[in-house]
């Protein structure tokens, strides 16, 4: 892309209203653009990482054996009242009218709309284990929001139902459940811990929250230190192991780390004191267990081996797809703008040419572009006419990992300059080792 032809409304000032990292840089980017309190509009900068989050998570459901589909954002209220949960879940839920009067709401999330999909088409036990999932828009009517995309009402998020036979089954899907959600957040370059959580509205005994360690986030969290030299890598999995994801649960899960729902002082007290933390974090996810609390009242049976009537085991998994955009940008920028990990970067590399309109500048941007658009990489060239500094200012914010800077002066001696974002560490390379390097880094 060239940012000359693209929609990229960067802001020099900082809105008032943005209290945190994420939401002023989002801003400040041109990812965004709110439209009422806690709704957004997505502009394409934002977008495309918003999609870049969202294939990660689609493709490690997919690989988890996990099936995709969608469901409307709007559901009938008869469904709710038939679980009992139409009038408990309070006014984060948005109820609505139609035209003739049918009570209607715009869904929080999707146990119910699941279940009758599942009890209009599953009989027997032949059919299962099953798991289904989508990725949709969701609203709840928070009182306060707040932090941009952080907690917003309006959100992008996964959620995904499993449907098993017995306790055990269900366990397992749990289990698969929490080994995908560690190599999806692996991915986007960031470390989610799983904590024991409350099960709030959504029900269940068994239930933990994926967290990212970030000061301003909204649950204060006590862990023990060494959870955060675990690290999932790329490990192979396979889905159908029980012992194989049962492991990797206990692996995870068996140090000390809770949110302040769940918080024990006598079993924290019992970690090495030089281990004991307590920090701010970021929920991005959570998973729960909850057996037949909507199976039953909503009639969702299969004909188990024995020939008799059994209500399914099911358990629901979510993941905050709009709300990790903020968390990746909290744990990763510095006081000059975004820094992406390469997993969910927008573009893998910028280019810059310094003197734009010199012959030979152009021509060498020129190559690069369609060198590194030839290796499959979507470069951003920055190809205005502006001064060098408001072109580096201008990707420094965006976020780029890597860029490329040409100038008339590095061209006579063979060489452009590569630069990490992160770490702020320059090479000059010729450009075709230059483009190599990038495409090394993405392959």
């Amino acid at each position: 892309m060239r940012l000359s032809r693209y929609f990229l409304p960067v802001l020099k000032e900082t809105p008032s209203e943005a209290q945190i990292a994420s939401h002023r840089l989002m801003l400040r980017a041109g990812m965004i653009q709110q439209a009422s309190a806690g709704i957004y509009s997505w502009l394409p900068l934002g977008y495309k990482v918003l999609r870049r989050i969202e294939q990660i998570v689609h493709e490690e459901q997919i690989r988890a054996g996990h099936i995709p589909m969608l469901m409307p954002t709007v559901q009938s209220a008869e469904l709710w009242r038939e679980s009992g949960r139409y009038d408990d879940y309070g006014e984060e839920m948005l109820r609505i009218s139609d035209r003739h009067g049918r009570d209607m709401l715009y869904g929080p999330t999707n146990e119910e709309l699941i279940t009758d999909i599942f009890r209009s088409h599953v009989r027997s036990y032949r059919d299962l284990p099953l798991t289904l999932y989508h990725i949709q828009w969701k609203f709840r009517d928070e009182i306060r929001p707040r932090f941009g995309v952080m907690r917003g009402r309006e959100f992008l998020m996964k959620d995904g139902y499993n449907f098993d036979l017995t306790k055990e089954d269900a366990l397992h899907a749990y289990n698969r459940h929490l080994v995908s959600y560690l190599r999806s957040y692996e991915r986007m370059g960031l470390q989610a811990i799983p904590m024991r959580a409350d099960g709030g509205p959504i029900g269940g005994d068994y239930t933990h929250e994926f967290l990212v360690l970030a000061d301003t986030g909204e649950s204060e969290v006590f862990y023990d230190s060494a959870v955060t030299d675990l690290s999932f890598g790329d490990r192979a999995i396979d889905y159908d192991d029980v012992e194989q994801c049962q492991g990797i649960l206990e692996e995870f899960t068996s140090r000390y780390a809770r949110t302040d729902e769940t918080h024990d002082e006598t079993l924290f007290a019992d970690i090495p004191e030089d281990r004991r933390r307590s920090a701010r974090g970021i929920e991005v996810g959570q998973i729960f267990y909850f057996g037949t609390k909507y199976s039953e009242p909503l009639g969702a049976t299969v004909q188990g081996p024995d020939g008799q009537s059994t209500p399914v085991h099911m358990g629901s998994h979510g993941i905050g797809v709009s709300r990790l955009l903020g968390a990746i940008i909290e744990a990763n920028h510095d006081d000059k703008g975004i820094i992406w990990p390469e997993g969910v970067t927008p573009f893998q590399c910028g280019i810059v040419n310094l003197k734009q309109g010199d012959a030979q500048a152009d021509a060498a941007c020129e190559d690069l572009y369609a060198a590194l658009t030839g290796r499959g990489l979507e470069p951003l060239y920055d190809d205005r006419d502006e001064r060098a500094g408001a072109k580096f200012a201008s990707m420094d914010l965006i976020g780029l990992p890597w860029r490329i800077t040409v100038g008339p002066r590095g061209l006579k001696a063979g060489v452009v300059e590569l630069t990490s974002r992160r770490t702020g560490v320059s090479e000059e390379l010729s450009p075709e080792v230059a483009v190599a390097r990038v495409a090394e880094i993405y392959a």
